[in-house]
């Protein structure tokens, strides 16, 4: 696999674009305490990629992956969300935005011990005020697109690492999400449980959803489309992956 020069660096954004951050910087701190996160980044990701972020510890990615999620709200600049900007919006919106737009999909499961895997995968409908039959219908569905159609009452102790992800997966899916969000999704499995869960991205991005994961794993980075790679919390490298036939 090879990587190109991606030609939308820095351009305006066009409504096929889900992602849009204009001039977005993070600071923490004051003084000579002050860290500057990112610094005045500007870039889109268009709606149905399936793109990677990466970089070295403190190079910004992980402050942006906190942004794009709605999860973190930058010093300067505007983040525009599926055409909404979320710059500024307080906590309530942010949770409802979180709730009905982003799936969230994280190295450590998450995952209730004293649940089922369909009681876990149906948790993000009672919070957006699914009804019971709903909830129940949806979750199996979800639960049946990552293969685990079988393991509906088992509880995170009965399963194994890859089919807790599995599970989360599902979770992160069941509200329908526009966009996939995944924080170093396999970095507590093996190899072969990696190829699986990438599998499972690979299916979903075919459905039209949004896919961002943030990886340190280039293996992992090379299975999307597009690779972003951050240095000093500004972008060194934006380029598309080319697969080899």
């Amino acid at each position: 696999m090879q990587t190109l020069p991606h030609p939308h660096l820095g351009t305006t954004a066009s409504p096929g674009n889900l992602i849009r951050l204009e001039s977005i910087s993070k600071i923490y701190g004051a003084g000579e305490a002050t860290v500057q996160a990112l610094n005045n980044v500007h870039l889109t990701i268009a709606r149905g990629s399936y793109c990677a972020i990466m970089g070295a510890s403190g190079s910004g990615k992980s402050t942006l992956m906190n942004i794009i999620g709605c999860l973190d709200q930058p010093t300067l600049g505007h983040y525009f969300l599926d055409g909404i900007d979320v710059s500024s919006l307080e906590e309530g919106a942010l949770a409802q935005i979180r709730n009905q737009k982003i799936g969230f999909v994280f190295q450590q499961f998450y995952l209730l011990p004293q649940m089922s895997a369909l009681e876990n995968v149906m948790l993000p409908m009672i919070y957006g005020g699914a009804p019971p039959q709903e909830r129940r219908r949806r979750a199996e569905e979800a639960l049946e697109r990552v293969g685990l159609a079988h393991r509906l009452q088992n509880r995170p102790n009965q399963l194994s690492g890859g089919q807790q992800q599995r599970v989360a997966i599902a979770r992160a899916i069941v509200n329908r999400p526009l966009l996939l969000l995944a924080d170093e999704p396999t970095g507590a499995l093996d190899s072969r449980t990696t190829e699986e869960v990438l599998d499972i991205f690979q299916s979903l991005h075919q459905t039209g959803i949004t896919i961002v994961v943030v990886t340190h794993e280039a293996d992992v980075a090379q299975h999307t489309e597009r690779v972003i790679t951050f240095q000093d919390g500004k972008i060194k490298q934006d380029a598309q992956v080319r697969r080899s036939s």
